[in-house]
């Protein structure tokens, strides 16, 4: 009949319509070579979310996330992780200033991941869950899927789609219209608040830094599902999470299981930022207090001390510049780190003074008032880093009269 047709047909539309047939065929049998090239689970296969805790390391200290595939009847130990990255990239240190550098997708087998967490010291928990067979294959689908070697690697972004982020698009894609998510409830707090309360225990100096380098996007209050940017809140906004099934609405975690539970992490330094900058306001309140008395005019201090302000302001300004996320943006540190104090120290002299110095300093001084109304949202370890530079503008002006006025 088919022959018959075509037969009938214009020498054209029959030479047509053999080119659409042959590519509808084509698609059709890529599609099925590539579904078929995942397995089938079995129904013994188990799935789950795990966590692991915070470790020492700066790129550690806020905990990681991975989906766990575990099918004994195809002996598939996958362990989904999407917070993979490589020292060996090209322009590897540009790239992670710059926020650009791309992240995979890599699996392990949980087999060799628990021991080697452990010996890190950092807890591992389980938490399994309640899906039906057609959803935890269309997880594995998903989840290989993105395996493939042309989808492997993506654009981290710290706050909005790092490890633990994906593993809730995952799930979703999953799971449709049946899961019940409403990210993480428990409390409200800005991004940069949650990161203070990881950083800190880990390393404070580390916490500062990062404090220092966040713009004012930190700064906004994470939703309920941005803040399961943080493995652990994602752990609990799974263990909150409700799915529907053929029986009616169940819990999404079905149990949970804590693999390893770690030692406390303790900062066994005694130099801790805050003890650190409020011990040197100290010193040079007393310095600046003795050299007032003496009206002793010496800048030495002040050139080194706003000498790193100066060189702290420029890494913001680049940083500001260069880093695509956005998260170093807006950063209102750079109110007190005033670039131009470097290379403005220069000017500094015992034997005169340039006629606009004056001038200069007052504009600096209505900076660091300005800086004081963002210390509320910000590491209190500012506070005595702007009162020591506020004790030293007081003398640089005070001492400012002294000083032969340059010609």
């Amino acid at each position: 009949m088919l022959r018959k047709i075509l037969n009938n047909m214009n020498p054209n539309y029959r030479r047509s319509f053999k080119s659409l047939t042959i590519t509808i065929l084509f698609f059709l049998s890529l599609n099925l070579s590539v579904s078929a090239q995942f397995a089938t689970l079995s129904p013994q296969t188990k799935v789950s979310l795990v966590t692991f805790g915070p470790g020492e390391e700066l790129y550690s200290g806020f905990g990681h996330s991975t989906i766990w595939i575990y099918d004994p009847m195809l002996r598939l130990d996958n362990a989904y992780s999407y917070g993979t990255f490589s020292f060996e990239s090209g322009n590897f240190y540009i790239k992670f200033l710059r926020g650009t550098l791309p992240y995979k997708i890599s699996v392990e087998p949980m087999a060799l991941l628990v021991p080697y967490y452990r010996s890190e010291n950092r807890s591992i928990s389980e938490q399994v869950l309640n899906l039906s067979q057609e959803q935890k294959q269309k997880l594995y689908n998903y989840l290989e899927t993105n395996y493939l070697p042309q989808n492997r690697l993506y654009q981290y972004k710290y706050f909005y789609d790092n490890c633990a982020t994906r593993l809730v698009d995952a799930l979703k894609a999953a799971t449709g219209d049946s899961l019940i998510y409403t990210g993480y409830t428990k409390e409200k707090l800005s991004f940069r608040q949650w990161i203070d309360r990881y950083a800190f225990k880990q390393n404070p100096w580390a916490d500062f830094g990062m404090d220092l380098a966040i713009g004012a996007q930190s700064d906004e209050i994470a939703t309920a599902e941005q803040a399961t940017f943080l493995p652990d809140n994602l752990a609990t906004a799974f263990a909150d999470a409700k799915i529907k099934t053929a029986s009616g609405v169940m819990p999404l975690v079905n149990f949970k299981n804590d693999l390893f539970t770690a030692e406390p992490i303790v900062y066994k330094g005694i130099f801790t930022p805050t003890v650190t900058f409020w011990a040197l306001a100290v010193l040079v309140l007393a310095l600046t207090y003795w050299q007032t008395k003496k009206e002793i005019v010496n800048f030495t201090l002040d050139k080194v001390l706003f000498g790193i302000v100066g060189l702290a302001g420029w890494i913001l300004v680049i940083l500001w510049a260069i880093r695509n996320d956005g998260t170093t943006q807006w950063n209102y540190d750079i109110l007190w780190a005033f670039p131009l104090w470097m290379p403005l120290i220069f000017f500094f002299s015992e034997k005169k003074k340039p006629y606009w110095f004056q001038f200069m300093l007052i504009f600096y001084g209505f900076l660091l008032l300005c800086a004081t109304g963002n210390v509320l949202k910000h590491n209190y370890v500012v506070i005595p880093i702007i009162i020591t530079l506020i004790i030293r503008v007081y003398y640089i002006n005070n001492s400012l009269s002294k000083i032969p006025e340059k010609g």
